[in-house]
């Protein structure tokens, strides 16, 4: 498990740690963090490496679903199982500065998608037992980062919303052109039903 105790402080590494901190308040990441409440975080982070092709989370997974991930170094695509296929849909790919598994630092539930390192990754990794130590250590710092995680989420959800209603709106104006098409289409089978003479129709003068 890539947080377990093996895995070293990122604080053993000062440009890592420092890369770090400056990420977690980057806008893709935790942009209402203070540099002082960012470096607290960090300073209870481990560095986590990944090969190409390993996977980083795994959809479903609920037994390593204890820690979130923030990109230093490298990429990596979200990937999901959809109804009816084998393989797996690319959903997203992530870059330096985003986060990995952040729902699941919160929850503890189960990995809503995989993500698997596409290039060799560096990353800075918070597990649910050092989120636990920083409420008990700095509750305000972690109080913080609770709230603008929760703030992350809210604006993802309402974002997925708005996409939700312009894809119900893409499905609409879809329907009424397949509607129209239909009617065209029946149209000329009748026209030509007309003029093949079938019974029914009305023989030329």
């Amino acid at each position: 498990m890539p947080t377990s105790p093996a895995a070293p402080s990122i604080l053993q590494f000062p440009d890592h740690a420092e890369l770090a901190v400056r990420m977690l308040r980057s806008a893709d990441a935790l942009h209402g963090l203070s540099q002082e409440e960012a470096r607290a975080v960090v300073a209870h982070a481990r560095l986590m490496r990944f090969r190409p092709g390993q996977v980083i989370v795994q959809e479903g997974d609920q037994v390593n679903a204890s820690y979130m991930v923030l990109m230093l170094h490298g990429e990596a695509t979200v990937e999901s199982m959809v109804a009816s296929r084998t393989d797996p849909v690319v959903i997203s790919v992530l870059q330096p500065g985003q986060l990995i598994g952040e729902i699941a630092l919160l929850d503890g539930g189960a990995r809503v998608a995989s993500c698997v390192a596409s290039t060799a990754v560096i990353g800075a990794g918070l597990s649910r037992r050092a989120l636990q130590r920083m409420q008990r250590e700095e509750p305000e710092v972690a109080a913080k980062l609770m709230y603008v995680l929760g703030q992350r989420m809210a604006a993802r959800l309402r974002e997925a919303a708005r996409q939700q209603r312009i894809y119900a709106q893409l499905v609409r104006a879809m329907q009424q052109e397949i509607d129209v098409l239909g009617q065209q289409l029946q149209q000329v089978m009748d026209g030509a039903a007309v003029r093949q003479g079938r019974p029914g129709s009305q023989p030329e003068s």
